[in-house]
């Protein structure tokens, strides 16, 4: 992860996977995932851009949050299996992304764009007006 000044992120490192068992109704035991995904950061005069990386997530099953100064990104993989073929074996079924960052007061997190495409989300974070860099004109006299 590139670190930046404007956010600090949690779980530290990118790839990070937590597995559980879990019972389905009839009792089999079934795996989930919760993944890190991975994160740039780019920071800019005008705000910051984040990228993160979420193979297989569509928007219906995105959620991006920002509560009380963190932003919190949380996903779910759609893995398709073909109608034609039997599963076999699956360690991962259905990857749960999460990852949650700490907001710097400079920006302005009612202002947040939020794009995905090809399984990469995107979002532009702008500064707040009075937060941003402005020339001073200097009178001479």
């Amino acid at each position: 992860m590139n670190e930046s000044s404007q956010l600090a992120g949690r779980p530290a490192d990118s790839g990070t996977l937590v597995t559980a068992s879990q019972k389905t109704k009839n009792g089999a035991a079934t795996r989930a995932a919760t993944l890190a995904p991975a994160i740039d950061v780019f920071e800019y005069s005008h705000g910051i851009t984040v990228f993160a990386g979420l193979p297989g997530v569509t928007k219906e099953k995105l959620d991006i949050k920002v509560h009380d100064g963190t932003l919190l990104i949380e996903a779910e993989a759609v893995v398709p299996t073909p109608s034609e073929l039997r599963l076999q074996h699956a360690e991962i079924r259905k990857p749960h992304f999460f990852r949650a960052f700490t907001l710097s007061a400079d920006l302005d997190a009612s202002r947040i764009d939020a794009q995905l495409r090809d399984g990469v989300l995107r979002l532009m974070i702008p500064r707040r007006d009075e937060a941003r860099p402005r020339r001073i004109e200097v009178a001479a006299g």
